[in-house]
């Protein structure tokens, strides 16, 4: 994610990192070549198209865009509403643990396993195989553990969980802290189950396919439509618009999966290492 000053107008408007422009510069370029030769036709051939039909179409194009876009940012907002209850969750485990556990072996092991979660649940909304982040925090055993295992995060939970059961049968946990501690754990499979119905739930491919299909055609035939009225202007237009239709829907496939390497997806990284950082200090 791009860390920006939005009131530094001009530092926005030159940065091409994080920008959905060059990926469609090429369609730009082709819109504006049409110009060129919408203009030819007219002048040559008096080839032209009514602007009434691309005043219709335009009018619903922009609506399927909006809808578009909205769909993909609601997905993107619920991604890090959920990426922030994980970490209010840990916050709030970190807490409990600290004051609920007095042996020292099973508050160091829940040091390690609380950001060991979330890493785990990070690298498989990645869609990545190797441990990551959380290989340092597990043990060789928790490692092997993990050999074969698609869903790895819940394991953490589990093992979590095994360590309350023990303090339980301990006596050093009582009933009601239990349930307490055991909640944040819930809490942390729900939060990771959301994460992987946004990620397992793309847009619907019909609904995407018109989009683009009607973009296409829209910036591909406006040329012949603006030809009668803006002349040698045409090209201009034409890329202008390309550069307008093409960048929102651009934008809407940008952010529909949060959990990437995108520039504009989640921050994942710094948030791990924010939830690595306070429970270490909670349990230190």
């Amino acid at each position: 994610m791009i860390d920006y000053d939005a009131r530094a107008w001009l530092p926005i408007l030159l940065q091409v990192r994080g920008s959905v422009v060059p990926r469609h510069l090429l369609r730009i370029a082709i819109a504006a070549a049409i110009g060129v030769v919408a203009v030819l036709l007219l002048e040559h051939r008096g080839v032209k198209i009514p602007t009434l039909a691309h005043t219709l179409v335009g009018v619903a194009l922009g609506l399927l865009l909006v809808f578009r876009t909205n769909a993909s940012y609601d997905r993107y907002w619920e991604g890090r509403r959920l990426i922030g209850l994980i970490v209010n969750r840990s916050r709030d485990l970190a807490r409990q643990v600290a004051a609920y556990l007095d042996d020292a072996e099973a508050r160091a092991a829940f040091r390690r396993l609380i950001p060991a979660f979330y890493w785990l649940a990070a690298q498989g909304l990645r869609r990545r195989t190797e441990l990551g982040p959380a290989e340092h925090l597990l043990t060789a055993e928790q490692r092997s553990a993990l050999d074969g295992v698609t869903f790895r995060a819940p394991l953490a939970t589990r093992w979590m969980t095994e360590l309350l059961r023990g303090e339980a049968g301990a006596g050093r946990l009582g009933e009601q802290r239990l349930m307490l501690l055991d909640a944040n754990l819930t809490s942390f499979n729900d939060s990771l189950g959301g994460a992987e119905r946004i990620l397992k739930t793309p847009i619907p491919f019909a609904y995407a396919q018109h989009i683009k299909l009607f973009v296409v055609l829209f910036c591909f035939t406006a040329p012949f439509a603006m030809a009668e009225i803006m002349g040698w202007a045409t090209p201009v237009a034409s890329g202008l618009l390309a550069l307008a239709l093409f960048g929102v829907d651009e934008i809407g496939v940008e952010i529909e999966d949060p959990f990437g390497d995108d520039p504009n997806d989640l921050p994942l990284d710094a948030i791990g290492e924010g939830i690595e950082a306070a429970v270490g200090e909670l349990l230190r």
